[in-house]
């Protein structure tokens, strides 16, 4: 098929973490193709903007897209991750505080809302956000207006929003986690970003794209990539979606051999898809009895800091057990995500 797929990828690449979403979009697949000619639609409007997709799919891109297709496109965009923050810090940000609003507060600072007046601010994992901040934010969208912390006078701000999410917020209604008064207002048009193995004729555009871009940056020749490779990438399911395709590839650049890269190069992790059906499980008294002799083993060792070795390994696990999703590792621990993340950035894991 002789044609360019449309790509996006971010103003500076090199500022993207892999380990928190994907660097670029292809549109190539009719899905996807059809998410486009739907985006170029309802870009031109004011609308509230609700992006639905899995972890790793592109909604900052695809948020980022709207944006550029919009009357607002000459103007502010700014992106903010609802699950990065804290309750107390993340109203500071998003509304600004005056001089003396509270202890640190040395000078008066704008919030994100007027930073982004007259353009579009981008509101990630938005079912993350505390309550009390959701009936705060609800008031701004109705409105038209914010208060500083520690002001009385509100400020008109003039913005489009655009939430994405990838958890479903109905059942988060209905579970009293999320109002469902802001919920429509997110919702008044809403774009659902399929998952990447349903939308296959991305993935080859795709991963030639990543090919170029990472072959660029080791200053190499740019390979191809053998059928074999090629029908691989295609089989695969992709369970952590566009991001880790581009980590596959990222590292098939490093380890791969010849003018191509072949199907051993990409060292593609199995998954419950694919995996052979396993004998008999073990069972929970053989685990048990198995993690104890390897604690055993360590206090024998008198290794020094046994307890954050145990913790830092299981999240390493549990993290790559769920292709380096955060929401659903943090899930799987049983702890919250802004714990998951600063374990992550102290081991390095992501920046």
């Amino acid at each position: 098929m002789n044609y360019s797929p449309h790509i996006i990828t971010f103003p500076d690449p090199r500022s993207v973490s892999l380990s928190i979403r994907a660097s670029a979009v292809v549109f190539a697949d009719p899905k996807s193709l059809q998410l486009l000619s739907l985006i170029d639609r309802v870009a031109p409007s004011n609308a509230n903007i609700l992006i639905i997709g899995e972890t790793g799919t592109g909604k900052e891109l695809v948020a980022r897209q709207v944006h550029l297709s919009s009357l607002r496109a000459a103007q502010p965009f700014l992106a903010i991750n609802c699950g990065a923050f804290s309750e107390t810090l993340f109203e500071s940000e998003l509304f600004g505080f005056e001089k003396g609003a509270f202890t640190g507060a040395m000078n008066s600072k704008a919030g994100w809302f007027e930073a982004a007046n007259g353009g579009t601010l981008f509101l990630d994992e938005i079912g993350d956000l505390p309550l009390p901040m959701q009936v705060k934010l609800l008031r701004v969208l109705q409105e038209g207006e914010v208060v500083r912390i520690g002001a009385r006078k509100p400020v008109k701000v003039d913005v489009r929003l655009i939430a994405a999410t990838n958890v479903d917020l109905e059942k988060a209604v209905a579970e009293g986690r999320f109002r469902e008064d802001l919920y429509y207002r997110l919702k008044v048009v809403a774009l659902e970003l399929p998952i990447l193995r349903e939308r296959p004729r991305d993935i080859v555009p795709l991963a030639r794209h990543f090919i170029s871009k990472y072959a660029h940056r080791l200053d190499i020749i740019e390979p191809g990539l053998s059928p074999q490779a090629e029908k691989a990438l295609l089989d695969y399911p992709w369970p952590g979606n566009i991001r880790e395709l581009e980590n596959v590839l990222h590292r098939a650049l490093l380890v791969f051999h010849g003018k191509q890269i072949d199907v051993e190069d990409l060292h593609l992790l199995p998954t419950q898809i694919d995996k052979p059906a396993r004998e008999q499980p073990a069972s929970p008294a053989d685990l048990q009895d198995c993690f104890t002799r390897h604690l055993k083993s360590l206090f024998e060792e008198g290794r020094e800091g046994i307890f954050d070795h145990i913790v830092d390994q299981t999240i390493h696990a549990a993290y790559q057990w769920e292709h380096l999703n955060q929401v659903r590792t943090a899930r799987l621990l049983g702890i919250s995500r802004n714990v998951l993340r600063t374990h992550l950035k102290r081991m390095k894991l992501i920046d």
